[in-house]
């Protein structure tokens, strides 16, 4: 495997057993991608496979902080990231895997990715209070009913 592959894994050339691979994203690996809601982050992950003769199984456990924009005042804003996933299939299956391989630094991202609250703002009291500013004085009141006489 070359330096720059180093997060990929050719399931055919492994040895059947038990196989634990660091991985670490970091500023440049989310810069690197297009569309990404990270714009930046460090992240440290342990994947465990289990490679037996008819199947494999992969765990991984995902650390670290991301960040991405506020949506309500467009400062970037910290997400921390702690999960588990694990997934299996059958060797049949990583036939349809690209060269028969996995690409362990995409399916942390993916992990991250999942792990990223839909709606993210920061804690009451803690955006860009210029734009809070702004945005209060854009707040549209609702009307007081008017009252029959």
């Amino acid at each position: 495997m070359s330096e720059q592959n180093h997060h990929i894994i050719d399931l055919s050339r492994l040895p059947l057993g038990t196989h634990l691979f660091e991985i670490q994203l970091d500023d440049d690996f989310f810069a690197s991608l297009e569309k990404s809601e990270v714009l930046s982050g460090t992240v440290s992950a342990t994947a465990t496979l289990n490679l037996r003769e008819e199947d494999y199984q992969l765990d991984i456990a995902v650390q670290g902080t991301v960040f991405v924009v506020c949506d309500r005042c467009l400062d970037p804003m910290a997400i921390e990231i702690n999960a588990n996933d694990e997934m299996s299939a059958s060797l049949n299956d990583a036939a349809e895997l690209p060269n028969g391989e996995i690409d362990l630094s995409w399916l942390v991202y993916e992990i991250v990715s999942i792990n990223i609250p839909i709606v993210h703002s920061h804690q009451p009291g803690e955006c860009n209070e210029q734009m809070e500013l702004l945005l209060h004085n854009h707040l549209c009141a609702e009307p007081e009913p008017e009252e029959d006489i």
